[in-house]
């Protein structure tokens, strides 16, 4: 079984019930093992088992359900080698143009780019290669993200041309009705006859309804057609009811509605524009990403510099970046020295230092010095595009209160209708008892007319509860601030790959730190060597450093160093066994067994080391690491190392505690050297001489003493751990992400992140709070409000379009929160 992944635009949805409709599909779907549709983003993010289903598969249930993948298209950008005259591009141009399933194929010989427009229900990608490689030319690379990006910009810039169009020739033929109404609403005066004015109403609103609305009507009957509801049905149902009192109006003693029909549609209309604008504020984040790629790279080829298109540079070759110039991709610098402004990845506004060796990321700016680097990742393995991959990711998921929004907004539009009927009968079966509180209301409320007959009154009182009820804020209340929050983070560089962890982190209590490039720098340095009478300083660290060429552990590389310091020649290592949480044991000169390592390991061996036990608590109360070394089953010596905290670590740990958060350090280390640290750092817990094999138990049972536990470590070595932790935090530094290690990850190493992480998290859900509290209060108070005639029909348009607008501009609010340490 093969689990899949997969982003899918969806065309035709209108609110939050048409996204649950489609969800629910999916969900019921074979093969399916997970779907979310995100109703802000116009996506849905489906996991599914491709031994039972495909792409296919999932665009059939989506498109059963009334809606579309949007324009059922997809674009990729091809670059091909082997071009040398117009005549090449032309044939291939044609090629793929007689392909079934390629809609359209552009060839552009200047850039040997081959721009593809395909339908992939019809025609894999692998195909379109083909169709290039079969007429004797090369696909040296795709570049797709650029592609969707291009494609996204277009489709958005279409559909809020649509939208603009509509609202204009809507308002075109509503603002006479609107200024026709006036003398009547005024005056009480049909002018220049009542038949002219209700002709007139009825006239200028069929247009409104059937033209620049005629979608929502669409929209509606498809629901309808699905046997599913959503908000365009609301507005179909109440703008028609208006419309329809028209021609009664003639012969019945029925108030004329239909101008009211068409300035319910027109704000509907309206509001629809300005939140599809807010939206689009909410999902800049991925686009702003992709914006700050660098388009070209000047590479190195036989000591000439040749400027080339970004997706033409490959892994190894060699980059020239000049000072203002952004890094084309990662890399590694091989010559030069220069700051570097990261801002993009870590959020910090000043350059880092970056020297020979030293890792880069693409698309930072290169300050002042000139600096060569070699490429070594490029297209969807580069920072940028994993970035971009777990932003997406978390606009993938839902945060838990969202699920229970998401139940109230399934069964909500079938109560308003429930609610609409029953206003009806209400109002026809108890004129006076609800009539009384309208004559109360019309002294201050000048649009409440309790003279109107009966039948006017209730269809007045039901059109209002139709179209004052809105999904839609409840619908959009969670993923347009996740959206925002989600954004924010990338900015910072704090990456959140699961929405959840926001609700969670918000919530926990205890946050465990690893030690080992946690808190320290990960960097040991040897401060002391302490032989035992009769053996050399040196001696023992030659052993030392002699067994320790085996290890990739940092306090090995450390040892080493200090041999290679000292110049001392290192025997050949000829045995190696490491011994997990004790030590290790190697073989040198054919004969001499060197052990090194902790008391455990001195212990099991039945090694006697007591006359080094005062100078090992002594290194130990100064929070160093101490090494035995044995020669042949005989103690020698004490190797001792100390890891430098972290510039920040201090002042991090301090703001935690002030944000009323427990902190505890995990370490390998025993009891007295972990104290030691801890209180070097400020931690209030120490959990100490935990074997790696046991850091899941210890979070364990740290979650059954207090609950909620967030984990922070370096996404590798502590993955099982961070997997268990109710909120995983794995710390990344440069290029090098652990993307499945952690629910959030952040960028640099420093503490000070994980500070505005959960300042974050916290002000995010309080966003989410403010606005589901907005939603659902607004949706409480109006619509009983509407039930009893106190709400014009038109007013209750724009109070809906306003509270979906206000929730997403709420939202777009969270922007401004200061998500900074106090110290920085």
């Amino acid at each position: 079984m093969t689990k899949q992944k997969k982003q899918i635009k969806i065309g035709g949805m209108h609110c939050t019930a048409c996204a649950q409709t489609i969800e629910k599909a999916l969900l019921k779907a074979e093969g399916v093992d997970k779907a979310v549709v995100n109703f802000a983003t116009e996506t849905a993010y489906v996991e599914y088992d491709d031994n039972t289903a495909d792409e296919k598969d999932l665009t059939q249930v989506i498109e059963e359900t009334g809606y579309n993948v949007a324009e059922g298209t997809q674009k990729t950008i091809l670059r091909i080698g082997g071009m040398t005259c117009a005549s090449c591009s032309q044939t291939i141009e044609n090629a793929l143009r007689k392909k079934k399933g390629i809609k359209e194929a552009n060839v552009n010989l200047a850039t040997e780019k081959a721009t593809v427009t395909y339908n992939p229900n019809e025609i894999e990608y692998e195909e379109i290669e083909n169709v290039v490689e079969d007429v004797g030319y090369k696909v040296l690379s795709r570049e797709d993200q650029r592609a969707r990006f291009e494609e996204e910009e277009a489709r958005e810039f279409k559909a809020f041309s649509t939208a603009r169009r509509r609202v204009l020739i809507s308002w075109a033929l509503t603002i006479p009705i609107m200024v026709w109404m006036i003398p009547e609403m005024i005056l009480g005066i049909s002018w220049p006859n009542s038949t002219v004015f209700n002709l007139g109403m009825i006239a200028f609103a069929a247009p409104v309804l059937f033209y620049p609305g005629w979608n929502t009507y669409k929209s509606a009957a498809k629901a309808i057609t699905h046997v599913t509801a959503n908000m365009d049905v609301l507005i179909m149902l109440g703008t028609l009811a208006s419309f329809l009192t028209g021609p009664p109006s003639f012969f019945a003693s029925i108030a004329n509605y239909a101008g009211v029909a068409a300035m319910i549609m027109s704000f509907h209309l309206t509001g629809r524009y300005i939140e599809a604008k807010a939206k689009g504020r909410a999902s800049q984040a991925i686009r702003r990403l992709l914006e700050l790629e660098a388009k070209t790279a000047r590479i190195l080829k036989d000591e000439n510099e040749i400027e080339v298109s970004i997706d033409e540079v490959e892994v190894g070759d060699l980059m020239v970046v000049r000072p203002g110039e952004k890094i084309p991709t990662d890399g590694v610098v091989t010559e030069g020295e220069s700051g570097v402004d990261e801002s993009m990845a870590t959020g910090e506004s000043m350059p880092v230092l970056k020297k020979l060796g030293d890792e880069v990321i693409g698309a930072t700016i290169n300050q002042r010095g000139l600096l060569k680097v070699r490429a070594t990742k490029i297209g969807k393995e580069t920072f940028l595009s994993q970035v971009i991959k777990m932003v997406e990711e978390a606009q993938g998921s839902k945060v838990p209160i969202q699920e229970f929004a998401d139940r109230v907004t399934s069964y909500f539009v079938p109560a308003v209708l429930v609610l609409a009927s029953l206003t009806v009968v209400l109002w026809l079966v108890l004129p006076r008892f609800i009539g009384s509180v309208g004559a109360w209301a019309s002294n201050f409320l000048p649009w409440v007319d309790p003279t109107l007959s009966v039948i006017s009154l209730a269809i007045f009182a039901a059109v209002a509860t139709l179209v004052i009820a809105c999904p839609c804020a409840l619908g959009l209340a969670t993923p347009t601030v996740l959206m925002v929050g989600s954004g924010m983070g990338a900015e910072n560089g704090i990456l959140i790959r699961r929405g959840e962890a926001i609700q969670t982190l918000k919530d926990t209590r205890v946050i465990v730190f690893d030690k080992t490039g946690t808190i320290t720098k990960g960097k040991p340095d040897v401060t002391d060597t302490i032989p035992i009478e009769g053996f050399q300083e040196s001696e023992v660290l030659m052993l030392a450093a002699s067994i320790e060429k085996g290890s990739e552990h940092p306090l090995a590389e450390a040892i080493i160093r200090k041999a290679e310091e000292k110049d001392l020649k290192l025997a050949k290592l000829e045995k190696f066994e490491a011994i997990t949480g004790r030590g290790i044991r190697g073989e040198i000169k054919g004969q001499i067994t060197v052990l090194v390592g902790n008391r455990k390991l001195m212990d099991e061996e039945g090694i006697d080391y007591s006359s080094l036990e005062s100078e090992l608590k002594r290194l130990e109360e100064e929070a160093k690491t101490a090494m035995l070394v044995a020669k042949n089953r005989k103690c020698v010596g004490v190797v001792a190392e100390a890891d430098t905290l972290k510039d920040d670590s201090v002042e991090a740990i301090a703001e935690l505690e002030r944000m009323g958060l427990q902190t505890t350090m995990l370490t390998g280390d025993n009891q007295r050297t972990g104290e030691a640290i801890a209180r070097k750092v400020g931690i209030t817990k120490v959990l100490a001489e935990v074997l790696p094999d046991r850091k899941v138990a210890e979070i364990q049972r740290l979650q059954e003493e207090v609950g909620l536990v967030a984990m922070v470590g370096d996404g590798i070595n502590d993955a099982p751990a961070l997997t268990q932790a109710n909120v995983g935090i794995a710390i990344g530094t440069g290029t090098d992400i652990a993307i499945e290690a952690g629910d959030i990850v952040l960028v640099r190493g420093n503490l000070s992140d994980v500070v505005k992480a959960v300042k974050l998290s916290r002000a995010t859900f309080r966003k989410i709070k403010q606005n589901l509290f907005w939603a659902f209060f607004y949706n409480i108070v109006m619509i009983p409000f509407a039930m009893l005639g106190l709400a014009h029909p038109v007013i209750a348009e724009i109070a809906m379009a306003t509270s979906s607008v206000t929730v997403v501009t709420n939202a777009n609010l969270l922007r401004r929160t200061n998500i900074q340490p106090e110290y920085a």
